[in-house]
């Protein structure tokens, strides 16, 4: 694993009250509010990379930041399971309270049979390496943490058992991942075939391909009634809800993930003799656990110390009247 970056030789950070006095940040909460009603309403959304781009420039991400989110998956070294896959992960803490996400303390992760993840890794305790500054720090990165805390914030889903839905902070778990295919193995971006992702809200991003066939990796979602574990052909169509495509920079999907099942299609080389990849960024957002949750010993609050990140977010607040009162 490569040297993390001191915070301190790195550009500023995202940085929101920055943009209070710029007329485009308006702009963006607007259309970030738009879009918030229709994820409400149809509990899927899916914005094209150009007007996330658009939103991301708006809230504050820098120009050449862009650029440098491209290659960020270069920086991946293995997985734990997956023999196709270079991921790292990262914990983040968003507070709505303090109005603030901060970077948490490594914890192993876990996914359930339980939670509608059924893969031969299920339930078994897996150990990533970390994201490191060279993502936390970039600004498109922070803007699109931002965007998503403003698309759920307040959105009502189906509750997930031994969870604290009484506090105001998220636990934000993130993934880059790099799914290639060579000409010995196919890489699979859901080898579990229909499942969740066993948080509340997921949120998914692309970031680039190279040697991709133009079908390749389709999001398909499902009524939660489609059977965990079954490959995205045989799923059936009555509980097909619709399907999306990530094919250009910062295409970005978000889904209510306690409410829908989703799978995905195989990565499809161009040229069979050539390795071909697909990078995203994966954004699990869910609240504490408590006892008797399958992670409840592995998801501690505490800050990262060496690898320290912190920016504000946007929270929308109800008026206040006459005594502090909502209005």
């Amino acid at each position: 694993m490569s040297e993390p970056v001191p915070v301190s030789t790195r550009s500023p950070q995202l940085n929101l009250p920055a943009q209070a006095y710029k007329p485009d940040f308006y702009n963006a909460i607007s259309t970030i509010m738009q879009l918030r009603h229709r994820y409400i309403e149809d509990r899927v959304l899916f914005v094209p990379g150009r007007e996330m781009a658009r939103l991301l420039k708006q809230l504050g991400a820098r120009d050449e930041d862009f650029s440098s989110l491209q290659t960020v998956s270069d920086n991946l070294v293995g997985d734990p399971t997956l023999p196709y896959r270079k991921t790292r992960n990262g914990r983040f803490c968003l507070d709505f309270d303090a109005g603030t996400l901060h970077r948490l303390e490594f914890q192993p992760f876990i996914l359930s049979k339980a939670e509608d993840f059924s893969r031969y890794d299920s339930d078994k305790v897996r150990h990533f390496d970390e994201v490191e500054n060279n993502l936390q720090l970039n600004t498109v990165f922070q803007a699109l943490m931002v965007f998503k805390s403003a698309i759920y914030h307040g959105v009502r889903s189906l509750r997930r058992p031994n969870m604290d839905y009484k506090t105001n902070k998220w636990i934000c778990t993130l993934f880059s991942v790099r799914t290639t295919t060579t000409p010995e193995r196919l890489g699979e971006p859901a080898l579990e075939g229909v499942h969740t992702d066993g948080v509340d809200h997921t949120m998914t991003t692309f970031l680039g391909s190279r040697n991709m066939r133009s079908e390749s990796a389709v999001t398909y979602v499902h009524d939660m009634k489609e059977v965990t574990g079954v490959r995205y052909t045989e799923a059936s169509p009555d509980h097909i809800k619709g399907c999306v495509h990530h094919r250009h920079f910062l295409d970005t999907m978000i889904v209510v993930d306690s409410e829908r099942k989703h799978s995905l299609s195989p990565v499809y080389a161009v040229d069979p003799s050539r390795p071909a990849t697909r990078d995203m960024l994966v954004f699990f957002s869910r609240k504490p656990t408590v006892a008797g949750h399958v992670s409840a010993d592995m998801d501690s609050l505490t800050p990262h110390k060496n690898l320290p990140m912190e920016i504000p977010v946007f929270v929308p607040s109800w008026p206040r009247g006459p005594g502090g009162t909502r209005v």
